[in-house]
């Protein structure tokens, strides 16, 4: 702006730059494709337009909505519906304790350890990414119940955004729980169009590069957010080779058998993959993502120092692996709470909030920055 005689500011670009906006962006761009392509006639009454294209709780972080979908609901005439209103509730309350109990706390470890990774030894390094992983998870897929337990007060039924991606048995199926409503709008509207998976495998390596450094981009204007695209579009060279990209299209399912041994191994992989990966994500440039990583499988000399000074660093460990079992054991519902004993557990999950909010540090929402 300075080049053409303009003063400007870091601050004022902040404050203009709408919260959210990559969010809407594809939001109304899925609305103007479609109706390219004749999936939707066009929207004359500007009501239902407006409200399609304003939904506040789809705004700041999504989930993306198509209009193939969300336009119809909204035109359907809607009665109060206490179960659904109930099922609202349920949704709300466990997206609170993701962001509260879960994120929130994460954050305030995760924070400190990559602030100052180069006094850290791998122990550390690894706990560090360990909890942003957990971090970036209940904060994105918190807000993301959030949003459809309040869209189920006013009646309305979003698309689920996240279905426990870290049960994944390999990235393929990852990128299919994770973030769901952004994976189907690139696999939609950019992936098939650049010919999908119907060309060769050089077509199907070449798409599946290129909607992940897109996906980089749409992150934010950084190097570290293109690494990171680029680092899982690697990830997917393997299963596009063996072609096993779609092998694990089911919820997973425990016999106890050997093939489960070898599931639980795949699960534990595919996790320790995608926290690699999350590392050049938090990380502010690529040589800090390089040297945190380079340190955590060198400095492997192991010390409970950082563990004994943080009064609650355990508590956190604890806390994580309480809340992967509940996860686990509810794998197979929308959201832990909504089936058994409801009111105990809205209970229990309302005193967390309440104890875990009043003692730790509020962080806003990590997406609310694309």
């Amino acid at each position: 702006m300075r080049g053409i005689g303009l003063k400007s500011s870091p601050f004022l670009l902040d404050v203009v730059l709408p919260v959210g906006i990559s969010f809407y962006t594809f939001h109304g761009l899925s609305y103007v494709i479609d109706i390219y392509y004749k999936r939707i006639k066009a929207e004359y009454n500007f009501v239902d337009y407006s409200l399609f294209v304003s939904y506040f709780p789809l705004l700041v972080a999504g989930p993306i909505e198509r209009a193939t979908h969300l336009l119809p609901e909204i035109k359907v005439k809607r009665e109060f519906d206490l179960q659904k209103a109930k099922e609202g509730v349920y949704q709300i309350i466990w997206g609170l304790v993701k962001k509260v109990v879960i994120a929130d706390t994460c954050a305030t470890y995760a924070n400190a350890i990559f602030d100052n990774y180069t006094s850290m030894n791998s122990f550390s390094l690894i706990l560090g990414a360990v909890y942003f992983a957990f971090q970036i998870y209940g904060d994105f897929s918190g807000y993301s119940d959030i949003a459809l337990g309040v869209s189920k007060l006013f009646g309305l039924d979003l698309l689920r955004n996240f279905n426990y991606p870290y049960f994944s048995r390999d990235i393929a199926e990852f990128w299919r729980r994770w973030h769901i409503s952004l994976s189907s709008w690139f696999r939609d509207y950019l992936y098939i169009p650049l010919g999908g998976s119907k060309g060769g495998m050089w077509m199907k390596i070449r798409n599946t590069f290129i909607i992940f450094l897109v996906s980089g981009f749409w992150h934010g204007a950084n190097w570290t957010y293109v690494v990171w695209g680029g680092i899982n579009a690697l990830y997917f060279l393997p299963l596009l080779l063996r072609k096993s990209n779609r092998n694990n299209m089911d919820i997973v399912v425990l016999d106890w058998s050997w093939d489960s041994v070898k599931v639980v191994g795949n699960i534990l992989l595919t996790f320790l993959l995608s926290c690699l990966a999350w590392v050049f994500f938090r990380a502010k440039t690529i040589a800090d993502a390089v040297l945190y990583l380079k340190q955590m499988f060198t400095n492997a000399q192991f010390s409970s120092q950082y563990l004994a000074n943080e009064r609650y660093n355990y508590e956190l460990i604890l806390m994580i692996v309480l809340f992967v079992f509940v996860e686990w054991n509810n794998r197979t519902k929308e959201e832990p709470i909504s089936e058994g004993k409801t009111m105990l557990k809205m209970a229990l999950a309302i005193l967390a909030i309440i104890a875990f909010g009043t003692y730790s540090d509020y962080k806003e929402f990590i997406y609310f920055q694309f």
